[in-house]
């Protein structure tokens, strides 16, 4: 069985883009988001696409299964099945100690959340935490891409308040 172990984290600040080593553009679209598993269709920053299946459990363990598939077909299914708002962001890598943290920066509807994440061989997997490492938010769904098609960002309560306590000083 393939399995995914992530732990996610909100960000205190921006020093992490300083320690940035590589970045680039992702756009992934949501065929199907049920209560036990999502399905993906993902172009990668190469061109290359991908098919994925991830079961929906919160926590930091998940069954994901990933399969190439072309191009064009993954195009043609993000145009005409795939859920909407497609899921656009740019990813950036960053070295910490013994790992490879993964950093998303999000666009479109989701712009304005900044996600970290950190892939780990095993569920008690010790890994040093980055001083610009937050909140762990592992277990909050709203975090989840396959969420934030349901859920952008832009629409949650306190991101509407902020934007409206910005746009009445402005």
């Amino acid at each position: 069985m393939a399995q995914e172990i992530e732990r996610k984290f909100l960000l205190r600040d921006d020093r992490w883009r300083d320690e940035a080593h590589a970045h680039y553009h992702l756009k992934q679209g949501y065929l199907t988001n049920q209560k036990n598993v999502s399905i993906r269709v993902r172009i990668d920053h190469e061109g290359r696409a991908h098919l994925n299946i991830k079961s929906y459990t919160l926590g930091i363990s998940r069954q994901e299964y990933e399969y190439d598939i072309p191009r064009e077909d993954a195009e043609e299914i993000l145009e005409t099945l795939a859920l909407k708002p497609l899921i656009d962001k740019t990813r950036y890598l960053v070295r910490h100690g013994e790992h490879v943290w993964e950093i998303d920066e999000f666009r479109g509807d989701n712009a304005g959340l900044i996600v970290a994440e950190v892939e780990l061989g095993r569920e008690d997997e010790d890994f040093a935490l980055p001083p610009w490492a937050g909140k762990e938010v592992s277990d909050d769904p709203r975090y989840l891409n396959s969420c934030l098609i349901q859920h952008p960002y832009c629409d949650w309560p306190e991101v509407v308040r902020s934007r409206k306590r910005s746009s009445d000083k402005a």
